[in-house]
């Protein structure tokens, strides 16, 4: 990639969604979703990852693009798979305690599809001292917040004293850099700014703490091919208040579009398109497929001058 990159993205984008698109089966929730030993990270979480990056991309690209119609034609089909909503609801019902249902329900919200019946009742349950005393992770307040935020709620907590207990609002040691912490950051920055809708809200210590050591992160992960968390850091440094120039990064988006394979999948880690060790099917692709479209597209819109603008022109924190 060199000179403009911007098509060049937006084609890797677009192949990754097209993948998607043939396999939107695989997303499909299953008889067994509302059970109660129904396992979570194969039902609900690959569909509100879908519905997220789906949200995402629609809100970045112009409206008739073939980017942002695959986009909100797989956000649809992923809201069809709660029944517009009202399978959250029985969800959440089934599991009051729990936060991901708010969290699944918040990506569609954020694209517009929303369900009142569960909004009346998440209103109640977030003030519940149930819901505010939950003990989580920090990196995982702060989805709850965004989650509440999107949703039309107030925050249970201020997210700027939550971001200071995470590891990255900490300003660690960058040779401490490894897969868990990575990955932790990246959702720190995303739920920071409501997924690259606000990059003002990474405050300047944290975002030059980035901008300086986000390059030699994603030099790791090229040299251990771990494709996953590198579109994941490359969506963080899109999703800063002002990204690195893309010479920075040129390298790391190059070699994330050679491990993408002709039909558009890109493995979570292992070799190129020609590589043999990681096979090619749903549970190794689909989440770093996913990572790159989201990716892809945010870098070009920031690239374009978007500046975290919607596409039909709404400021940055506007609601859906």
């Amino acid at each position: 990639m060199t000179g403009d990159t911007t098509p060049d993205l937006l084609r890797t984008a677009q192949k990754a969604l097209d993948w998607l698109s043939g396999h939107r089966d695989d997303f499909r929730l299953g008889d067994g979703a509302l059970e109660p030993d129904a396992d979570v990270n194969k039902s609900w979480k690959p569909l509100g990852e879908l519905a997220q990056m789906c949200a995402c991309i629609r809100r970045h690209t112009p409206a008739g693009t073939l980017l942002h119609d695959t986009a909100s034609d797989l956000l649809h089909h992923a809201w069809n798979e709660t029944d517009d909503g009202k399978l959250l609801l029985t969800l959440h019902r089934l599991e009051p305690h729990a936060t991901y249902p708010l969290e699944v329900y918040a990506a569609f919200a954020s694209g517009g599809l929303r369900h009142p019946a569960y909004e009346d009742f998440t209103a109640r349950l977030v003030r519940s001292r149930s819901w505010r005393t939950a003990e989580l992770l920090p990196n995982r307040v702060l989805s709850i917040l965004n989650s509440e935020r999107r949703c039309g709620l107030t925050p249970h907590e201020d997210a700027s004293a939550v971001l200071r207990r995470t590891w990255l609002g900490g300003l660690p040691e960058p040779w401490a850099f490894e897969r868990f912490a990575g990955y932790t950051l990246t959702h720190v920055v995303y739920h920071l700014t409501d997924w690259g809708r606000d990059p003002a809200a990474v405050p300047a210590d944290i975002a030059d703490y980035l901008a300086t050591w986000l390059p030699a992160w994603l030099d790791t992960c090229v040299e251990s091919r771990h494709w996953d968390l590198c579109g994941e850091l490359l969506a963080v440094a899109a999703s800063l208040p002002e990204p690195p120039p893309p010479d920075a990064t040129e390298s790391a988006w190059r070699a994330l579009a050679q491990a993408q394979d002709p039909t558009g999948a890109v493995p979570e880690v292992g070799h190129g398109p020609h590589g043999e060790d990681i096979p090619r099917v749903f549970v190794n692709c689909y989440h770093s497929t996913t990572v790159t479209a989201f990716a892809a597209t945010l870098t070009a819109a920031r690239r374009a001058g978007a500046d975290g603008r919607d596409s039909d022109g709404t400021s940055r924190g506007a609601s859906a």
